[in-house]
């Protein structure tokens, strides 16, 4: 088993589904991808938050066995999100977004962070993950995450760090206006000549789509009798996709493909109840079942 070294935001969401509503609840990108890494590997993680921050949230992420040397508090309110979920559950409408630390936060990593088996950089400022990325060891695999608002406002340094990873997993919205192109596998052509190996792309509802050199594969959503919150879904389905591949150390189309289907495992499990509620008390057995109907959901030949 290998470490996985993450860096991103922990954060206090407040959210509205059709289903319910929740207040200042545990939250962040960081939050959720280590959360779903910590079922399949050790995880360390590098983020910040204010002094409001309590106890609770940091002795559950210690439970998980999640090393916090790298988690910085500071005098300041935690990052905080506020955002709504119509029926359509596959984008939230952003109602509030307060930086608080995190608007003047600089990765620090210590030292025995420095030497990841893989690293994966949240969506923060381009020119900060690629400073992270420069301060470590070169791990077996570097995977990236962005949003929006970096590709729309740091689009050359966002490409710089691009042509140094070997991932890039970012949601369908995200590719097309990274990519310039409304087609998604033109999107895929366009970034994967630009530096990285593999390009996943999620595309909520509807499933993942893995873009590389070898060829394309294609996933679909678990299906699910009841969806409560969507938020931090494709940072859970990222923490398992990098968990197991950290564990397993297989980087072969094999091996992309078997986390694929693990981190589509997690993000399902994730969108059951609100903030990380349905994650506290997840079990690697239910992990592995689930895994197992989902191979079965998608296998299609010899059924006769």
């Amino acid at each position: 088993m290998g470490n996985l070294l993450v860096v991103g935001s922990v954060a206090f969401d407040s959210v509205k589904t059709p289903f319910g509503e929740v207040s200042n609840v545990l939250g962040g990108s960081a939050t959720y991808f280590s959360t779903s890494a910590s079922f399949f590997t050790q995880v360390d993680l590098i983020a910040v938050v204010g002094d409001d921050f309590p106890n609770e949230h940091l002795q559950f992420l210690s439970s998980r066995g999640i090393n916090l040397e790298g988690l910085e508090r500071r005098p300041g309110k935690t990052f905080r999100w506020r955002g709504e979920y119509s029926y359509q559950l596959n984008e939230a409408q952003t109602l509030e977004t307060h930086l608080n630390v995190l608007e003047t936060f600089r990765p620090k990593i210590p030292t025995p962070f420095t030497t990841p088996t893989a690293l994966f950089l949240g969506n923060i400022d381009p020119e900060l993950q690629l400073d992270v990325l420069n301060k470590v060891t070169r791990p077996s695999v570097v995977a990236l995450d962005t949003m929006n608002f970096w590709i729309d406002s740091k689009r050359d340094a966002l490409w710089k760090v691009l042509e140094k990873i070997d991932i890039l997993i970012i949601n369908d919205g995200e590719a097309r206006a990274l990519g310039q192109d409304p087609n998604l596998v033109q999107v895929a052509k366009t970034i994967l000549s630009r530096g990285p190996k593999t390009v996943i792309i999620k595309r909520g509802e509807y499933g993942v789509l893995m873009f590389h050199h070898k060829g394309v594969f294609g996933a679909p959503a678990y299906p699910l009798e009841a969806v409560k919150d969507p938020t931090g879904a494709g940072d859970t389905f990222a923490g398992g996709f990098m968990g197991y591949l950290t564990a397993s150390g297989n980087y072969s189309e094999s091996g992309l493909r078997q986390a694929i289907i693990f981190g589509s495992v997690m993000a399902s499990f994730n969108v059951e109840a609100f903030s990380l509620d349905r994650m506290k008390r997840l079990t690697r057995e239910e992990i592995d079942e689930r895994f197992r109907a989902f191979k079965h959901l998608t296998h299609f030949d010899n059924l006769s």
